[in-house]
């Protein structure tokens, strides 16, 4: 499994997790084992491999983070989404822009890379709009927070 592959389930994780009542521990230990995977396989190729276990530390920290930091990257998006409410945002491109964000504040991951593989991910589920949309929040973000040029 590839790091993007195992992004692209932390994105489904971080947007089932807001459909959820349980912790983010209880969460973890539903969605996050062999059993679920196999499960998922048959209607979602993406889960046919499960995850190794530096991919499985990357999922369970993500998901963990984005649970935490929930309200801080959720005014960010709101601050950067300029015109738009939180509350009208597809659902999708939230979790997208979350995990996306949660990467750049938050891992070593290069902001331009998290910015890339949010908006190839957004290719797989939204439409051109919502993908121009997502790809400008995180751009705009990156700027204001980092400076024009600057790259981790």
């Amino acid at each position: 499994m590839t790091r993007t592959a195992a992004r692209e389930i932390a994105i489904h994780m971080a947007y089932e997790l807001g459909y959820s009542d349980c912790s983010v521990n209880e969460f973890l230990e539903q969605k996050l084992n062999r059993e679920y995977f196999e499960s998922m396989a048959k209607a979602e190729p993406l889960y046919a491999e499960y995850p190794s276990e530096e991919q499985v530390k990357y999922i369970r920290t993500v998901i963990e983070g984005v649970f935490h930091h929930g309200y801080e990257l959720d005014s960010d998006i709101e601050r950067y989404a300029t015109g738009w409410k939180f509350s009208r945002l597809p659902r999708v491109a939230t979790a997208i822009m979350r995990v996306a964000m949660f990467e750049i504040l938050y891992t070593d991951i290069p902001n331009k890379a998290a910015i890339n593989e949010a908006v190839e991910i957004a290719k797989k589920y939204e439409d051109d709009k919502v993908v121009s949309f997502i790809n400008g929040i995180l751009g705009s973000f990156v700027r204001a927070e980092y400076g024009e040029t600057e790259q981790k």
